[in-house]
């Protein structure tokens, strides 16, 4: 390949809080047409799965893991070495040790996507344990178990992938990370029979599985060229108030849960399991802090201590009752607003 390009004028991320935009590609030096190199982003809006409730079928698909953690993009430069969230928020300091496996990478640029991940006993991501290991919601502390499920890759020695077939990509992505258990892994495609696949990783206690046409480029958004299927619903909600209890972990019987309806919230029931004790108590002293005698939206309970709707909860649950509420709902996480939080949005 060609020689790395030379460092660009401008840092990768600006030293404040506010989180990267994307810009428009610069064009090429008027003074250099044939200048080989592609500039480096300083950040690539991700492409998002889609929720489908069964895996796609024929050979034009390709299947992975679905790994349950932060999506991320590892920026790799000469010397440099940034980890930007899904939001656009630096967080290299967070995950140092996926930060010193990207400076070990033998290439000059590279900008590879991803999960950062934190794994159980059996190997599966615990999206709790991930949470806990960065100090909980809005914590500041750096998780010294996270590694990174690489599985894609979108500039590369000073070319910009995005153009390329997935199939392509992945080639050059195998070729730069080794198989092995160090912070940065491969997330294994898998050529194989997507029901097959499915049933075999809810056997196993996985999330579910991801499905990719092998023809696509990169594309930003949520737009079909990657498919989500998963073994137990998931999704976000605003905890809108809690039950309190004497006997139940930090005092909590249940969350009250609220949805988007168009533009306003509507209570879609209350989970009342899924509480370890250490995030129960955490999650108490900060719903506490919340109490409010206005209740965000209509709930027809007694003895419910309602909070402004500003703490999203991550649900695992098995379906919808007829009357819009959920069924057989467990309690996994908060998420963090500005980086995986996408509240659910009932159908009008």
């Amino acid at each position: 390949m060609t020689k790395p390009p030379r460092q660009p004028s401008q840092p990768l991320l600006r030293k404040t809080e506010a989180p990267v935009r994307s810009r428009p590609r610069r064009p090429r030096d008027p003074a250099q047409p044939q200048l080989p190199f592609d500039p480096m982003p300083d950040r690539i809006e991700p492409c998002l799965a889609l929720l489908k409730a069964k895996p796609p079928r024929g050979p034009d698909w390709l299947f992975e893991v679905k790994w349950d953690g932060y999506r991320v993009a590892v920026h790799i430069r000469p010397n440099d070495v940034r980890i930007i969230t899904r939001g656009g928020h630096d967080w290299t300091d967070r995950f140092p040790a996926i930060a010193d496996a990207a400076r070990t990478i033998s290439i000059g640029t590279a900008i590879l996507d991803g999960e950062a991940v934190v794994l159980d006993a059996q190997g599966r991501s615990d999206f709790g344990a991930l949470q806990r290991s960065l100090g909980g919601r809005g914590g500041k502390q750096a998780s010294g178990e996270a590694i990174l499920y690489a599985f894609d890759l979108l500039y590369f020695d000073g070319h910009d992938l995005t153009r390329m077939e997935l199939s392509g990509r992945r080639h050059l992505l195998e070729d730069l990370i080794k198989e092995g258990d160090g912070p940065i892994r491969l997330s294994q495609e898998v050529e194989a029979d997507g029901d097959a696949l499915l049933a075999a990783a809810c056997a196993h206690g996985l999330e579910g599985i991801i499905a990719k046409h092998r023809d696509s480029t990169y594309r930003s958004g949520r737009l079909g060229d990657w498919l989500k299927v998963k073994c137990i619903q998931s999704e976000s909600f605003v905890i809108i108030g809690y039950e309190p209890s004497a006997l139940a972990r930090g005092g909590i019987g249940s969350l009250l849960l609220a949805a988007y309806q168009g533009d306003t919230f509507v209570y879609v029931g209350s989970v009342g399991t899924g509480f370890k004790e250490r995030d129960a108590l955490e999650l108490r002293r900060m719903l506490d802090t919340l109490k409010t005698k206005h209740a965000p939206v209509a709930v027809d309970k007694k003895g419910v201590v309602f909070v402004q709707p500003t703490l999203i909860a991550e649900i695992e649950y098995r379906a919808w009752t007829d009357d819009g509420k959920l069924r057989n709902a467990s309690y996994k996480g908060l998420r963090e607003l500005q980086d995986n939080a996408a509240i659910y949005k009932l159908g009008k």
